[in-house]
């Protein structure tokens, strides 16, 4: 691996969110190289701990995945030697983040505007369910209810069902942890220019609806609403899930013409190939139930790898529906490190999703799994502001630590 200093070595992070979103915009940094510092409630900790499937050490395999690099201390920061101690962190840090309800952290005396008075230079992520401002501002929320209020549940299911979520209930989480982690790295670009931080606004929702491809210029232009259609593509046949003859399932996408044309000659089908009933995509669009039925005959009559290959082999996008047991049969998962097996002093082995995206010079890295709680108190309380064991104890007793 090449030994060049990680692109962000020497950043300083506070990341007192709890759960997903903003949490995971830190791990990213952390990937790359950033000091981030997870700040949780004292003998409680991040509620991502208690969420998922518990481990052997205690803490769930979601906390141990998610919390990866993080160096981990406790701190109430609503009392009021815990927000001086906090203070104390945010003067030679970088970023902070923080995902609680719009108003609480001004509410204890921790707001931006605060905060930035202590570090001019201070960039602050702000994840929270519909965004700091507007009317919903103030309300709950976690993904599940902003992948319903930006549309993409509506559109997730079959004609005839009710709407369903998109495979994961913390897709919008996620989606606005990578959001959160491009908005700091611009404004720490920014911030190289002018000297200053800024704040980073992300509403759970904003992401999610961002990615809905066409969904708004077509509604403003024509009043059109998208319905749920399964696992079909509106606007491209045949484009969809197909069953196969073992069991299994594949994934094929023919986009334009061409890819349709190809398609045809691999499955062999006269009927596929007429030119005055299918040969447009348009065309297809409005034959796509005929065109399913022919295509499921041909998926149906062979193996799911005889399907793949033949597709492959004749240049048409086509792809297993794996589920997570596939994936770990995989190479292709394996030779990227997109699974990886870490080694981890509190755990063992485990193996994790890789390191999102692939530097070429200066790759990201897993150092360690999500540690237990309050881990590095000593090294942070002691060794970075110089407290004594007793100062260390009083805190512990007083509830700060």
């Amino acid at each position: 691996m090449d030994q060049t200093a990680a692109p962000l070595d020497g950043v300083r992070v506070l990341d007192i969110a709890t759960f997903v979103a903003a949490p995971f915009a830190a791990a990213c940094l952390a990937e790359f190289g950033a000091d981030v510092i997870k700040i949780e409630k004292p003998g409680v900790g991040d509620s991502l701990r208690q969420l998922g499937t518990e481990s052997d050490v205690g803490d769930t395999y979601w906390w141990l995945n998610d919390a990866r690099n993080k160096r981990c201390i406790t701190l109430d920061l609503k009392h009021p030697r815990g927000a001086e101690l906090f203070k104390r962190l945010v003067a030679d840090s970088d970023v902070v983040m923080e995902n609680f309800r719009p108003g609480t952290l001004e509410r204890w005396g921790l707001g931006f505007e605060t905060l930035r008075e202590i570090n001019p230079g201070l960039v602050m992520l702000r994840v929270s369910a519909y965004g700091q401002e507007g009317p919903k501002h103030h309300l709950p929320g976690f993904a599940r209810i902003a992948q319903a209020y930006a549309g993409l549940s509506y559109l997730t299911g079959q004609p005839d069902t009710p709407p369903l979520i998109a495979g994961s209930t913390t897709l919008a989480d996620y989606l606005s942890g990578l959001y959160g982690a491009y908005g700091v790295l611009l404004a720490l670009r920014a911030r190289d220019k002018s000297g200053r931080g800024q704040s980073i606004d992300i509403g759970l929702h904003d992401g999610i609806f961002r990615f809905l491809d066409e969904l708004a210029a077509v509604y403003s232009k024509t009043g059109y609403v998208r319905e749920r259609n399964g696992t079909e593509t509106d606007s491209s046949v045949p484009h969809s899930h197909y069953p196969t003859g073992d069991g299994k399932w594949v994934a094929i996408a023919c986009t334009n013409d061409k890819m349709y044309q190809r398609f045809v000659q691999v499955i062999g089908n006269p009927e596929l190939a007429d030119q005055e009933r299918f040969g447009s995509r348009k065309k297809r669009v409005v034959a796509r139930e005929v065109i399913n039925r022919l295509v499921t005959e041909w998926t149906t009559s062979l193996p799911r790898d005889e399907v793949i290959a033949r597709c492959c082999g004749g240049d048409v996008p086509c792809g297993p529906v794996n589920s997570i047991a596939d994936i770990f049969e995989d190479e292709q998962f394996t030779i990227r490190d997109t699974l990886v097996r870490v080694k981890d002093d509190r755990v063992g082995e485990l193996t994790v999703q890789g390191v999102v995206p692939k530097l070429s010079e200066t790759p990201g890295k897993i150092k360690h799994l999500g540690v237990e709680l309050g881990a590095h108190n000593r090294e942070i309380y002691m060794d970075r502001f110089g407290l004594s064991e007793k100062e260390l104890a009083a805190l512990r007793e007083e509830g700060v630590i």
